[in-house]
């Protein structure tokens, strides 16, 4: 092989290095600190409140969720209030529902309100989240008893 040969392979396997290297210390950076988040998906825009003509708060219709809680996992017990909605679910500072769990990203997922309805979405987390046996991809509805597993976590939303 001539030298001009060897020089190329030998700046493409650095080339190759170097792009593993800083993939591997970027993944390591988006567990550590979460992925970014627009500030759209945030819900830097306050949430318009619903309220009567009276000016006061209006009340979850009868039957509906209160609550969701941790009922299955390391954290079991552990609830959130929908009042509170959007309730982000993670292993970070900023989220409503803190789980103790290592297949649960920082920023794993959130459950808010469209109306009368609630959903469920996942916010780009490694292991994913599941509505029942299924893996979602998109903000998908949940009801009540409905079972929501990140990582080892199953949380249902309750009255």
């Amino acid at each position: 092989m001539s030298e001009l040969t060897l020089f190329l392979i030998r700046v493409a396997f650095l080339a190759i290095l170097w792009i593993f290297v800083l993939s591997a210390i970027s993944v390591i950076r988006s567990d550590m600190f979460g992925a970014r988040v627009p500030e759209t998906a945030r819900g830097g825009a306050p949430a318009p409140t619903s309220r009567k003509g009276n000016g006061k708060p209006r009340k979850p219709r009868r039957g509906a969720p209160t609550h969701l809680l941790v009922v299955e996992g390391e954290n079991s017990g552990v609830r959130a209030e929908l009042a509170d909605a959007p309730l982000l679910i993670g292993r970070g500072s900023d989220a409503a529902i803190k789980l103790d769990d290592d297949y649960v990203s920082t920023r794993h997922a959130r459950v808010a309100a469209s109306g009368d309805e609630w959903f469920v979405e996942d916010l780009g987390s490694t292991n994913g989240t599941y509505v029942g046996p299924v893996r979602i991809t998109q903000p998908t509805t949940i009801g009540l008893g409905v079972q929501v597993r990140v990582g080892k976590t199953i949380l249902e939303l309750r009255k």
